[in-house]
């Protein structure tokens, strides 16, 4: 995938929300503006654009002037920041944008050959944050309407889309899905709390908190829980499924390769430990082992019966 710059749009004055800072928000323990920078992890350098805030990674930041300035004026403020011939532009609060979303809008501008690869949401509607663009392209559009206005201030996005030449990409159903309300807040809070959704929601939050990029097979860590839960003890999972990412971290590069291997080994002994308890219970009333209750017993009635 080419080199990209991100832009990330965090300024606005939030009014169906009351005012409140819409890009601090949180949904599913994560700020809305931490959940699109994660999205955007592989761009080469990311500009928030807006107050600044702590934030899950380093980023670049800059402000519009004079603050409150609409869409186009925030762009133009990151757009002067950045470096890479391409450009990923996204606001601040879209829960559900996914990593390969990001993946296919750049993709897309690479093979394309056209200024902008813009995401269009499931009624058709153009999303032009959220795009790619071509650097220089985006640039001389936003000067062109600065010339032709006397300012970017106010302007609506209309005016730059109509003007570039674009690839439309249609978006999956919730890749769009931004929070301008309360309620769009609460219906993104409970979709990730849905069966389907939790946990992948779960392990992406834990890994952002930690500060861990990586990658791993769900499916066997959980196998192996339930391994260790059945073929030992319950607290058996917790602690086994930590004891494998301390041996893949203590491996050297602790990367999915690691990780994998040391699941793999640690099921095996807990199948091995399973297999030894059921050929135990199998056994019966086999030979009891010295030092049992029921070998004292044994000696005991031996005794009386002396």
């Amino acid at each position: 995938m080419t080199a990209y710059d991100a832009i990330v749009l965090a300024g606005g004055a939030a009014k169906r929300l009351g005012g409140a800072d819409k890009p601090a928000v949180s949904v599913g323990g994560r700020a809305l503006l931490d959940r699109v920078l994660g999205v955007c992890r592989d761009a080469g350098r990311t500009v928030v654009v807006g107050g600044r805030r702590a934030t899950v990674r380093p980023v670049v930041w800059a402000r519009e002037e004079p603050p409150g300035g609409g869409p186009l004026a925030a762009l133009d403020a990151g757009v002067r920041q950045v470096e890479a011939q391409s450009v990923l532009v996204l606001s601040a609060d879209l829960p559900f944008l996914g990593a390969g979303t990001v993946r296919e809008l750049i993709g897309a501008l690479d093979t394309s050959g056209q200024e902008a690869a813009l995401l269009t949401d499931p009624g058709g509607r153009d999303q032009p944050l959220v795009a790619a663009y071509r650097t220089e392209p985006l640039r001389r559009e936003l000067a062109l309407l600065a010339a032709e206005y006397g300012s970017l201030t106010g302007l609506p996005l209309r005016l730059l889309t109509q003007e570039l030449d674009l690839a439309r990409i249609a978006a999956e159903p919730l890749a769009s899905f931004d929070c301008d309300t309360w309620e769009d807040i609460s219906a993104a809070r409970a979709r990730i709390r849905e069966h389907g959704n939790v946990l992948d929601e779960w392990i992406t939050a834990v890994k952002d908190e930690l500060g861990i990029d990586l990658d791993v097979d769900i499916g066997v860590l959980l196998d192996l829980a339930r391994d260790a839960a059945h073929g030992v003890a319950r607290p058996a999972a917790p602690l086994t499924t930590f004891l494998v990412g301390y041996a893949a971290a203590s491996a050297g590069g602790g990367g999915p390769e690691a990780v994998a291997e040391a699941a793999r080994k640690a099921a095996a002994l807990a199948l091995r430990w399973a297999d030894e308890a059921d050929r135990a219970d199998q056994a019966g009333a086999g030979p009891t082992p010295p030092g049992t209750a029921a070998g004292d017993s044994t000696r005991t009635d031996e005794a009386d019966a002396g």
